[in-house]
């Protein structure tokens, strides 16, 4: 089997899962719509294993144009293909996720073995796994961004799944207004991208980024560094999503959800995904010294703060 189509099961196969659970799941035995999610994850899981064994051992070549499947978004001129990437970063991501979800799926089994709603909370597993998937695969920063707000709403989706409780209604609204301030720096970064590069294609951008390494900025009676400027401007996004310090508040109350949630945001979905972006986007930081410092800076801080709570905390 082709590492094309390999790639294509890893991603489709936990949607395909979601649906069928999320529609059709209180039309269903309970335990044949947990059978479906999870054994979706396996077949995902196994996939994405096949491709990075092959990778690791050099047994499969990976194609060096993404693969395209349709234009999702097409205005005046500012156009997305929902593409897959496939590279050294996407095919060890791609093992993580699904690895990581699929056991979480395996977990929950016994896990909510008394809750009513399970079909309901495998379909959002599921969806979680493939917008995490859809985010590590984009081949263009519409598409990561498409796979980042599913994170986020699959994630207000889980940390609330028990509503009736008034700590995990307030958890997620957190969750979801603190990311969405995080996510208004990301927009801001893929609108100057555009504006700078004119496309959002990872390739083209940044094989353009040597041009552009002196260019300036205007930002009111500022004239900024343009690489600076996208590069803090995508890693705000970042901290928010991977909880750095002054953006981490959201991220304690996420314990309001079921465990298995907690286990997939904090390893393999929500908080890796802010990593992801800055090894994607790792061109602009090469050529940065603001931003990148920034990213020393925020990350040394948020490690010796977490640290110092730690010592306090007894929960």
């Amino acid at each position: 089997m082709s590492v094309e189509v390999l790639a294509q099961i890893v991603v489709f196969a936990p949607v395909i899962g979601a649906i069928l659970a999320g529609l059709f799941g209180a039309k269903m035995p309970v335990k044949l719509s947990m059978a479906i999610t999870t054994g979706l994850l396996f077949v995902s899981f196994f996939a994405a294993a096949a491709i990075f064994l092959g990778y690791h051992q050099h047994t499969i070549h990976l194609p060096e144009a993404p693969i395209q499947f349709f234009k999702w978004l097409d205005v005046a001129g500012f156009t997305s293909t929902w593409s897959i990437r496939i590279d050294a970063i996407s095919v060890v991501m791609m093992f993580v996720v699904t690895s990581v979800s699929s056991l979480v799926h395996l977990y929950s089994w016994g896990y909510m073995a008394e809750d009513p709603h399970k079909p309901r909370f495998f379909a959002y597993l599921s969806l979680f796994t493939f917008a995490m998937l859809a985010l590590v695969t984009a081949a263009d920063f519409m598409q990561l961004f498409f796979g980042w707000e599913g994170v986020g709403l699959a994630s207000y989706l889980l940390i609330g799944f028990w509503h009736q409780k008034r700590s995990a209604n307030d958890a997620q609204i957190k969750a979801f207004i603190v990311n969405r301030i995080g996510d208004f720096g990301f927009v801001l970064g893929i609108m100057s991208v555009y504006m700078v590069f004119g496309t959002i294609e990872f390739k083209p951008v940044f094989a353009a980024i040597p041009s552009h390494v002196n260019d300036m900025m205007q930002w009111g009676i500022y004239s900024l560094p343009t690489m600076e400027v996208i590069g803090v401007l995508l890693f705000i996004g970042a901290m928010g999503k991977s909880a750095q310090f002054f953006l981490h508040t959201w991220l304690p109350d996420a314990m309001e959800g079921p465990t298995p949630v907690s286990a997939l945001i904090h390893a393999a979905t929500m908080v890796t995904a802010g990593v992801v972006l800055v090894c994607i986007c790792s061109p602009i930081y090469e050529v940065t010294t603001f931003a990148s410092g920034m990213i020393t800076l925020v990350g040394a801080v948020t490690a010796i703060f977490a640290a110092s709570v730690g010592l306090a905390q007894n929960d």
